[in-house]
Formats: C-alpha cells, sequence, structure tokens
C-alpha cells in the first residue's frame, strides 16, 4: 500500500498543487472535447445540426453525466478512506463494487435513453425541424453510455488513490481520438450528427479501456480482476449514501441555472448573446474551482481514513487560501483582458457594453463562492454529502429561484438577477463554515483524533 500517494504525509499545500494540476488540465480537455463537436459539426453540417448536438441534447447528457459523477463520488471517498487506513482487503471490495455498479447504471441509463429522449424533448420544446436529430444523437449516445460511465469510475478509483495524471493522460487520448473521428466521420464521411455521435461513444470507449487495462495491470489493492468482480452490499449502499447527494446537488446546480437563464432571456437578444459569451469566459473559475474541490475531497478523505485528522483541518485551511489566492488572481485577469476576450466572440458594441457589465459586476465577487467548493469537498471526503446537497438545495437553489421570482419584477434588470450569484455564495460560504467548525463529523474528532473502523462511518 502507498505506492502511489504520499498525500497523508509531508507538505500539504505541494500535495494539493501537485494533485490539482492534473485534474484541472482534464477539465480543460473536457471543454474542448466539447467544444470540438460543437465547432466541426456547425462547420461541416449547419447551424440545425449545431443546435441538436449542442441544444437540448447537450443539456440532458450534461445532466445524465453529471448524476453519475456525482454518484461516483461516494466510490471514490470509500476507496479514498480504506486507501489512508491501509486496508487492503477493503479497497479491493470497493473498487469491484463499485465496477459493478458502473456497468449496472449503464444498463438502466441506456435504457432510459432508449425509451425516454422523445416526450422529454418534446417536454423541453424542442424545435420540430431539429427534432429526429435530436433524438438519433441522444440514441447513439445512451447506446454506448457505458464507456462514460466506466471512464469516470475507473478515473475516480484512481484519484481516490492520490493518481491524477493518469486520468488526464486518458482524457486527453479520448480528446483526440474525438476530434480525428469527427473529421472522418462528419467532415469526410458526412455521417451528420449520427457521425458526431458515433465518434463521442468511440472515443469514450476509449478512454473506458484505457482506465480498466491500467487498473488490471496494478499490482496494489486497487488492482481490477475480473474474477473477482462482486456485489458487495454494504459497500453498494455506503457509495449511495455518500453519491447521491452529490449526483442531486450537481442536478441542482442545472435547474437553478436553467431558471436564471429565463430571467435573462426576458431581457433581450443583446443580453442573452453578451451572458452566452460571459459563460465561455467565467468557465475558466468553474474548471479551477471545480478541481479544487475534487482535490480536496480526495485529501481529506485519505488523511480522514488514515486518523490524521489534524492535515484534515491544516488541509482544508491551506485549500481556502489556495481558492481565495486563483479567485483573486482569475478575477483580476477576466477584468483586465475581458474586453480582448469578449472580441473572440461579437463585435457588436451593445453586446460588448452588456457584457463588460456582467464581467465588472461578477468577476470581483467569485472569490465568495470559494467557501462552499472547499467545504463541500472537505465535508465529502468525510463521508458527509448530506449537508451539502441540503445546503445547496436551500441556500443556491430555492433562494435564487425566490430572488428570481420575488425580487426581479420589483427591480428588473441586469444588475437584480445577476445579484442572485453573490447573494447565495455569500450566504452559503457562511452556512458551510459554522456547519464545518460546529457540526459535522468532524467536530467530535477535533480533540481526541484517533483511528476509526471504517464500517462504523
Amino acid at each position: 500500500m502507498g505506492k502511489v500517494t504520499a498525500i497523508t504525509e509531508g507538505s500539504i499545500w505541494k500535495q494539493l498543487l501537485l494533485y490539482f494540476f492534473p485534474i484541472l488540465f482534464g477539465t480543460f480537455f473536457q471543454q474542448l472535447y466539447n467544444t470540438a463537436d460543437a465547432v466541426i459539426v456547425g462547420h461541416f453540417v449547419g447551424k440545425e445540426a449545431l443546435a441538436m448536438v449542442g441544444g437540448s441534447s447537450a443539456i440532458l447528457t450534461n445532466l445524465v453525466v453529471g448524476f453519475f459523477v456525482g454518484l461516483a463520488t461516494g466510490a471514490t471517498v470509500l476507496i479514498a478512506q480504506f486507501y489512508g487506513a491501509k486496508s487492503e482487503k477493503s479497497v479491493s471490495r470497493a473498487v469491484h463494487t463499485s465496477i459493478i455498479f458502473a456497468l449496472a447504471g449503464s444498463v438502466v441509463m441506456t435504457g432510459f435513453g432508449l425509451l425516454f429522449m422523445r416526450p422529454i424533448l418534446a417536454r423541453m420544446g424542442t424545435p420540430s425541424e431539429i427534432m429526429d436529430g435530436s433524438l438519433l444523437y441522444l440514441r447513439i449516445y445512451f447506446f454506448g453510455i457505458a464507456g462514460s460511465l466506466v471512464y469516470n469510475m475507473g478515473a475516480g478509483i484512481l484519484r481516490a488513490v492520490g493518481d491524477s495524471r493518469r486520468p488526464l493522460y486518458f482524457l486527453i487520448a479520448s480528446c483526440l481520438t474525438n476530434i480525428v473521428l469527427d473529421l472522418l466521420f462528419v467532415a469526410a464521411l458526412r455521417m451528420g450528427v449520427a457521425g458526431a455521435a458515433y465518434a463521442t461513444v468511440i472515443s469514450q470507449l476509449v478512454s473506458a479501456g484505457l482506465a480498466v487495462g491500467t487498473l488490471m495491470r496494478e499490482k496494489d489493492s486497487y488492482r481490477l480482476d475480473p474474477g473477482k468482480l462482486r456485489l458487495d452490499p454494504y459497500l453498494l449502499r455506503r457509495i449511495l449514501q455518500i453519491g447521491f447527494p452529490a449526483g442531486v446537488q450537481a442536478v441542482l446546480y442545472s435547474l437553478s441555472n436553467l431558471v436564471i437563464q429565463s430571467a435573462i432571456n426576458a431581457l433581450g437578444t443583446d443580453t442573452v448573446a453578451a451572458w452566452a459569451a460571459y459563460g465561455k469566459i467565467d468557465q475558466l473559475f468553474w474548471m479551477v474551482i471545480n478541481a479544487l474541490g475534487i482535490s480536496v475531497t480526495t485529501f481529506v478523505g485519505q488523511n480522514y481514513g488514515a486518523g490524521k485528522l489534524d492535515r484534515v483541518h491544516r488541509g482544508t485551511a491551506e485549500s481556502l487560501v489556495i481558492g481565495a489566492f486563483f479567485a483573486v488572481a482569475l478575477s483580476t485577469g477576466i477584468w483586465c483582458c475581458g474586453r480582448t476576450v469578449f472580441g473572440f466572440f461579437t463585435a457588436d458594441p451593445d453586446v460588448l457594453r452588456i457584457g463588460m457589465e456582467m464581467l465588472h459586476f461578477m468577476c470581483p465577487l467569485f472569490i465568495l463562492y470559494v467557501a462552499i467548493e472547499v467545504f463541500s469537498g472537505a465535508l465529502r471526503g468525510v463521508g458527509d454529502s448530506l449537508f451539502p446537497m441540503v445546503a445547496t438545495a436551500i441556500d443556491i437553489c430555492v433562494l435564487r429561484v425566490v430572488w428570481i421570482f420575488l425580487a426581479v419584477p420589483v427591480h428588473p434588470g441586469l444588475r437584480t438577477v445577476m445579484f442572485s450569484y453573490p447573494l447565495t455564495w455569500g450566504l452559503g460560504s457562511m452556512v458551510f463554515l459554522v456547519y464545518y467548525l460546529w457540526f459535522s463529523p468532524l467536530r467530535r474528532f477535533r480533540k481526541n483524533p484517533k483511528p476509526r473502523d471504517l464500517r462504523k462511518l
């Protein structure tokens, strides 16, 4: 045990950053992956095909995959805790249960996608001219969704033991495969949206194959042996207890953003265009902060499993400092370079003016969100994912929606809509801080930290 990781020993901030950057670069390649589909389809097929791939289809695939990634967090946390506690048998059982869970989940989601995509697309108001193409894309995607789910689970296992580099390499290989196959199927063979779907499925199978092959070649406790694939009922229950709230939390964020988008839509085409461009720019901050949250979860999970509660608290505190540093640096950079970056999306002076108003209002307030992501990651690392879900549901989602429905009619305008973000970030950060310090599972271990029986966590 311990060959891959040293995050239970040594300098905390250095280990966090060494683990953080590969996750960040992986997120970047994931964005490049999604953008390549849209660019190639839009350029070689047309705007209707772009809408089929990037409209309702993108929202649905992101929701489904985001929910499963949340579920996979449960496996990552358990494996990190067992690995930190040097419980080799528990690590092995958790790995094999996780892979079985991913395969079973792919069967369920494939059936769901094939049976229910048409009524869901209709319910979303998908225009009739792109309905058939969107349905074709989604059916192919869901038929091959096993690649995405198995990769995400395999990557989660590797990250749980402190290896964030190889999942990055797998994602780079998948991204390049997707681009090459997009050009082949869409540009050369003229297969349209079906070609884009096949390219996506095949590239995801490549990343899944790399992840599974790596796990099968390992010599450590997290080695995957097909002959040992068993479903441990206790571990499956623990995975769902931790992962299900995280999955719901991801869905809630998406749903609240849909309400915000509706309010933005009411402000006119220029505002909608500016908001779309701004969303591409501030994605840089969200990539960074989400990567930090994943890093905190694994760091806390391993050190909690090892009984090193002092490192858990120090790691959480240092993560807050790291997050604040990145928030200030990114806010400053986006503020200074915003007009130039906006110019890549549009030259319309009204859109530029509105976009810069958004940027100047929102960027200095990014720092308010840092505590939410860090504390959420730390709490998930000790197996407490229910509170982050409830806090997110009430503060980030319910309060934000209430603000839109009550405040915007009284004071209609862009700033009133945008204020829903820093309002809920600030309140959410205070709630998470109070809970972490006085009510979380870590509180009872603060004075007398000692190893625990992980089956009783």
